[in-house]
């Protein structure tokens, strides 16, 4: 079993080492947000407007290799870094943050359990975000391109089938029955794929014990089959990556575009 999580106690405990650095990679909230309640130290990793690909019409795509690098220095981050990061949530977009120094090949990284709830609720103090700057990090990209699939691959796999597409929206999302968040998607999923919601891998914000996340999983024939994760645009998509990459050695990849760029395009197929 790997485990890439990290308890609030953990992290108190730990959080004055010299080479700890702790993200918060909640989402909707930017580099200029003030006012908002975060862990002692910890810097803004904003995948949403500049640790992204700012050129595609599609939410918060992946950088290249060269800007990923680029804006982690900026937060000072170093190739001996060890990686918390969080969001407030609980759990929802720290995973994304986590999948995405992944595909850049660093795996010093780890995941609060809980997130900033689950800190709160364990009794540690926060302080109140300011603008800050760093010393410049020595942060190297070795960018994995098996991580993540591309529309192309995913239209090519209705016929190849080479590869499982799990789905994390929510069942309701997954079928069709409930319409899309966002205006002008088709409602249903990707012919042939299946659904785990999100959060059936969840408990208050926190990962469930690994036995019930291998019962979720178990209960597909998943064998040795090529996953490839896939959400609404991206995001929830890696919460599914994580827990599978706990229990299992599949080889895994996140469908970066996902269901926003699926639900867009009028030769994409639909099941409901």
């Amino acid at each position: 079993m790997k485990n890439f999580l990290v308890s609030p106690l953990w992290l108190h405990e730990n959080i004055n080492k010299n080479d700890l650095i702790i993200l918060d990679g909640t989402q909707g909230l930017s580099s200029e947000s003030t006012d908002v309640e975060i862990i002692p130290g910890a810097r803004h990793f904003d995948y949403e407007n500049s640790i992204c690909d700012t050129k595609s019409n599609l939410p918060h795509m992946l950088p290249t290799p060269e800007k990923f690098e680029t804006e982690c220095r900026k937060l000072g981050i170093n190739n001996s870094s060890f990686i918390v990061v969080y969001d407030a949530q609980g759990i929802f977009s720290s995973p994304r943050v986590w999948w995405m120094f992944k595909i850049m090949g660093f795996n010093n990284i780890a995941i609060l359990d809980g997130g900033l709830p689950g800190w709160i609720k364990a009794g540690f103090n926060t302080v109140i975000k300011n603008h800050s700057t760093y010393e410049t990090g020595d942060f190297i990209s070795q960018f994995k391109p098996a991580l993540v699939k591309d529309y192309n691959f995913i239209h090519a796999n209705l016929s190849s089938k080479s590869s499982l597409v799990i789905d994390a929206r929510s069942e309701n999302r997954f079928h069709g029955i409930d319409p899309e968040p966002r205006e002008g998607l088709k409602a249903g999923h990707i012919p042939g794929s299946i659904n785990i919601p999100y959060q059936s891998l969840l408990n208050d914000g926190f990962f469930k014990p690994v036995d019930e996340i291998k019962a979720i999983f178990s209960a597909y024939e998943l064998e040795n089959k090529p996953l490839v994760f896939s959400c609404g645009s991206g995001v929830t998509a890696c919460i599914l990556y994580i827990a599978a990459e706990m229990i299992m050695n599949n080889p895994m990849s996140v469908y970066d575009g996902s269901w926003t760029e699926w639900g867009q395009k009028a030769n994409s197929p639909v099941e409901r």
